[in-house]
């Protein structure tokens, strides 16, 4: 495995043609926008239609607001959706005014992405509509005060104050938070107590990652062990987040004995540190301690996000030798890409160029900042996860809530240069996994040749790896695959305890197309944790005794959950 291209000379120093204008717009959405601008005014044609249609529009809005005010209840040329929360206020429908301004701006993003759709052909991609689509979210009436009745009323029930306060907000975080409103108060739940609290052992530790041991909950546990594989873009307690909604607790009260890697927060110390270090310093390793402290032959593997694809190298990685074949019994890859041909809305930030410049801001500094990784996340659902909370943080003054995942979502990590790099390039440019291009330690590996049982989770809402791509890894596997699809999205599909509110897709049928799969899927009620755990337990083996927690070779080091995933 190669190292990521840098842009610094022999001394260190940033390449100078990383300019104010690669900063300002490293994904280059302007340029997007200016290409979008272009195409457009050489079709007028197709610039006069869409003004024509506006202009009808605007003259039946009018009239239906003319209407309303005298009385009547006619809809206008636009419908809302229902679950449109930013339009959920009563004077939206009651108020002929606010009726009309909503309609105005349904029809102008309506006319914006017609605009987008036509005129994004070309090496931009999707990037233009994708910045539409930002501009239209930006400048909804709900993210101004004179546009948001809510906060108006409010501003008005409080004489004022809740106006002081956000502006209040509004300069802490533009002063704190890097210009962004505060999604979630950290300061009421602490790691170890209400976050990451099931009862544990850290029991290995090498400079990547601390591999955690939880205490045992069941008499009797499953002779097969299993081997948590997190994401290192944010802190493993996802998947041990809190009491009654910690997959970790889970599996150990079906009788599991589960370890988990907690990676370690990486500086610039770290910046030649490479994918394939993250495999061999990670799952590998961990792997290596896992059948050392239980003596078992086998271990089943649950990895999530990219520690789901760094499993699935893994996997390929094993099924090079006879021996390694057989280490894992099976893998549960959760909300995972191994095939990145449909990367989704990610795509528009994961370009050649995109990446060029990418690489060139963490040569600078030797990592990917935290807070640029999560920014992208947040632009990808800006309604749900930006301008939620300017409407209620900067406008309305409302104190940020204390929540698990989003405490968890704000609890972002850096990424080391080349690792990242990599990553980036091998997976989403070049997608050597799923073309078994992809090499570890010079000889090319493929999920094909490993005959490893799996169970594949998706969710249907998942808007950074969508749920069509992760089907294509039923394609991809060398061993049988059981596909399961989830409600919700990314995290709240995975952080899915058994609930009314919960059901996931079945279908045994592994067709080629995903759409088809999807036809022919029975909708379950229930969490996809209830269809796990026996399919799960299937692959335990015999029931025994708990294994001590560590062992001499690795004693335990301190208790769960450990120094790396406190590091800031």
């Amino acid at each position: 495995m190669s190292g990521a291209p840098s842009d610094a000379d022999e001394n260190g120093s940033p390449d100078p043609d990383w300019g104010l204008g690669a900063a300002a717009d490293p994904v280059a959405l302007g340029a997007a926008m200016a290409d979008l601008g272009r195409r457009l005014a050489s079709e007028p044609a197709v610039m006069a239609g869409a003004m024509l249609r506006f202009a009808t529009g605007l003259a039946e809005v009018g009239a239906v607001v003319a209407a309303r005010t005298l009385g009547s209840t006619t809809d206008g040329p636009i419908a809302t959706e229902a679950t449109d929360a930013r339009f959920s206020d009563p004077a939206w429908e009651s108020n002929p005014g606010y009726y009309g301004l909503r309609q105005v701006y349904l029809l102008w993003a309506k006319t914006m992405r017609e605009l987008a759709a036509t005129g994004s052909d070309g090496e931009f991609g999707g990037k233009a509509e994708f910045a539409v689509s930002q501009m239209i979210d930006a400048l909804a009436p709900t993210n101004f005060l004179i546009g948001n009745p809510t906060a108006l009323k409010r501003a008005f029930e409080t004489g004022g104050q809740s106006v002081i306060r956000g502006f209040t907000h509004f300069v802490d975080d533009a002063v704190a938070h890097g210009g962004w409103p505060r999604q979630v108060d950290t300061s009421q739940l602490s790691l170890g107590e209400d976050l990451a609290a099931t009862p544990g052992k850290v029991v290995h530790r090498n400079r990547l990652m601390e591999l955690i041991q939880y205490a045992p909950a069941t008499e009797t546990v499953y002779e097969t062990p299993m081997l948590f594989s997190p994401p290192w873009i944010n802190k493993y307690y996802v998947m041990d987040l809190a009491p009654g909604k910690s997959f970790a607790e889970w599996a150990i009260g079906h009788g599991h004995t589960v370890f988990c890697i907690s990676y370690r927060n990486p500086d610039g110390s770290f910046r030649d540190i490479g994918f394939e270090d993250y495999l061999r310093e990670g799952p590998l390793e961990a792997l290596d301690v896992v059948q050392e402290i239980t003596g078992a032959k086998q271990v089943n593997v649950v990895a999530l996000c990219l520690g789901a694809t760094l499993a699935a190298v893994l996997l390929a990685h094993l099924a090079g030798t006879k021996a390694g074949r057989e280490r894992v019994r099976s893998a549960t890859l959760l909300n995972a890409l191994v095939d990145f041909s449909e990367p989704g809305p990610l795509g528009n930030f994961v370009d050649p160029g995109t990446v060029a410049r990418l690489e060139q801001r963490m040569a600078k500094r030797g990592y990917l900042e935290a807070s640029e990784m999560a920014g992208t996340f947040n632009l990808l659902r800006a309604n749900d996860l930006i301008w939620r909370y300017v409407s209620s943080s900067w406008l309305m003054g409302d104190d940020p809530p204390s929540f698990d995942i989003l405490q968890w979502n704000e609890d972002a990590t850096r990424m080391p240069a080349r690792m990242h790099s990599e990553y980036l390039r091998w997976m989403y440019l070049e997608n050597r996994l799923a073309r078994g291009a992809l090499e570890v330690g010079g000889e090319p590996v493929s999920l094909a040749q490993s005959p490893t049982e799996l169970y594949v989770l998706s969710a249907r809402e998942d808007h950074i790896t969508p749920w069509r791509g992760c089907y294509r890894t039923t394609q991809l596997a060398g061993g049988p695959v059981r596909f399961v699809l989830t409600s919700s999205g990314h995290i709240a599909g995975i952080v899915n305890p058994p609930g009314p509110k919960r059901s996931h897709f079945l279908n045994d049928a592994l067709p080629a197309d995903p759409d088809e799969w999807l036809a022919g899927a029975t909708e379950a009620p229930g969490s996809w944790w209830e269809d796990w755990a026996p399919w799960a337990n299937a692959r335990g083996g015999k029931r025994q005794e708990p294994p001590p927690l560590g062992s001499e070779v690795h004693p335990p080091l301190e208790d769960a959950p450990g120094p790396y995933v406190l590091e800031p």
